[in-house]
Formats: structure tokens, C-alpha cells, sequence
């Protein structure tokens, strides 16, 4: 993959993370008239940054396929070979909430498979990153890399690899702070007998994803609707390191680009040994 490709779409997240932070710091922007209503906090910040991300990454060879764009009939996007899928602000409960756990979404997909990944976390500044065959990464408090025209190399060198070295003596998992389903309780029940002590966490957004890849979490499973953008860029840097986002009851992971944007419920967890 070339590096510059990766960096446009590192430099897209970037960009949109300061177009979100702007309006969700803004003291006169009242999110209780939110739900999606025209011209709301939410609906702007979602707007600007599809803008800003589009605008930068159609500079390069391939489609886009954004949460806040036009979604064409399968008829013409089966014909892309590779195409990126944009959620320009993930996390929409936790954008009203304010407490920071939202994120900004850019995934390259290459014949179904999730080959590059960026998340940023405008917020706390954390932006992390995956290239196929180059490794996942974490690179903390960074805001732009247009300063000094950083290439993947030198942003890799200044970032850390993932997972992490994580020592603990007890099995974590990562819910959703949004969408705890009575599936999910089986599901951890069964584990309890398993691992015996359990630990959870709550996350929002694609963050969840980035907590398994990180070597924070051991498994994260999603037992409730998710679309495509709410996962690609996730899926890709959990691959880079050496997990997986498998289909509930199969060996198989997600696929992407379908002619149903609605992903099966799936478990991230490490790749499984065959």
C-alpha cells in the first residue's frame, strides 16, 4: 500500500477531529436539541467532517463510502476493488454526553478485506493506525501531522506497536456503554465460568475495538446491530495485531463493501488457532 494514501487518510482523520472538537468546545452549542434534527451540534459536526474527509481523500484512486454520503446501489460499488469506508464522527451518544469516547473513522478496504485503518479520538489526541503487513500502531497527543511533514516511518517510530505489553492475571472484557443486550449477559455469564474473575469495562465508539488491539481487553463481543463504518477502520488495525473481528457461531470475520451495509454480530478477540 502507498505510504501516500495511508497518510491522506491519517491526515483526513486529523483534520476532521479539529473540525468536531470545534463545535463539540463550543459553550453555545446545546446538544439536548440533538437527535439528529437538522442543524443540530451533532448533525454539523457530522457534516463538517464527512466534508473535510472526502475532500482530502479524493485525491486519491478509490470511492468512498461514508456514513454521510450517498450510498449507490450495490450495482455499482460491487465493481470496486477497493474503496473507502468513512464514519466521520463514531459514537453519537457519547458525543451528546460529552464524555469524549467518540472517534473518527477511515478504513481502506481492498476485495472485502479491511487493509488500512486510522481512528483518532479527538479528545484525548490518540490516534491509532494500521497498514496491512506494517503493524498496528498508537500515537499519543497529535493533532496534525502538516507541521512538519512526518512520513509513515517517522510516525510509526514515534508511536507504539500493538498490542501492548499488558500483565495481568485476570480476563477483561470490553462492553459496550451504550448497548449492553441480554445476549451480551449470556455471553459473559458463560465466560465467568470459564476465566472464573472477570473484569468489564465500558467504552464507547470503535474505542472498544481499539482495547482488544491494544492488548487492554481480551475480547470485545458486539451482540447488536453495527454498520459497516461503525467497523472497518477497527477491524484493520485489529488485524494488523493479531486479532480478529469474527462472525458470531463462524469461523469467518466480517466482509465489507456488501450489498447489505449491516454487519452480523461479531466477537473481537485474538485469531484463532486452526
Amino acid at each position: 500500500m502507498e505510504q501516500r494514501y495511508v497518510m491522506a487518510a491519517i491526515d483526513a482523520a486529523l483534520k476532521a477531529g479539529e473540525k468536531i472538537l470545534s463545535i463539540y468546545n463550543d459553550p453555545t452549542s446545546d446538544f439536548e436539541i440533538e437527535r439528529k434534527a437538522d442543524n443540530s451540534p451533532l448533525t454539523i459536526a457530522d457534516r463538517k467532517a464527512h466534508e473535510v474527509i472526502v475532500s482530502i481523500l479524493n485525491d486519491t484512486p478509490f470511492p468512498v463510502l461514508s456514513e454521510e454520503g450517498k450510498h449507490l446501489n450495490y450495482s455499482f460499488r460491487r465493481e470496486w476493488e477497493a474503496l473507502w469506508i468513512v464514519d466521520p464522527l463514531d459514537g453519537t451518544k457519547e458525543f451528546i454526553k460529552r464524555n469524549g469516547e467518540f472517534t473518527v473513522n477511515i478504513a481502506l478496504v481492498q476485495r472485502s478485506v479491511p487493509v488500512v485503518g486510522v481512528i483518532y479520538v479527538p479528545v484525548s489526541k490518540e490516534l491509532y493506525f494500521a497498514v496491512e503487513g506494517k503493524g498496528a500502531y498508537k500515537c499519543t497527543d497529535i493533532i496534525s501531522i502538516e507541521d512538519d511533514e512526518v512520513t509513515l516511518e517517522q510516525l510509526m517510530m514515534r508511536s507504539e506497536r500493538l498490542p501492548l505489553k499488558e500483565i495481568r492475571d485476570h480476563f477483561i472484557l470490553v462492553a459496550s456503554r451504550s448497548h449492553l443486550t441480554s445476549e451480551t449477559e449470556v455471553y459473559i455469564e458463560g465466560l465467568k465460568k470459564k476465566h472464573g474473575t472477570i473484569e468489564l469495562i465500558s467504552s464507547g465508539s470503535s474505542i472498544k475495538i481499539c482495547l482488544v488491539a491494544e492488548g487492554k481487553a481480551d475480547v470485545y463481543p458486539r451482540f447488536a446491530p453495527t454498520m459497516e463504518w461503525d467497523t472497518a477502520a477497527g477491524h484493520a488495525i485489529a488485524r494488523a495485531a493479531g486479532m480478529e473481528l469474527y462472525q458470531v457461531g463462524k469461523e469467518e470475520p466480517l466482509r465489507y463493501n456488501k450489498e447489505d451495509l449491516l454487519n452480523p454480530w461479531f466477537i473481537v478477540e485474538k485469531k484463532r488457532e486452526h
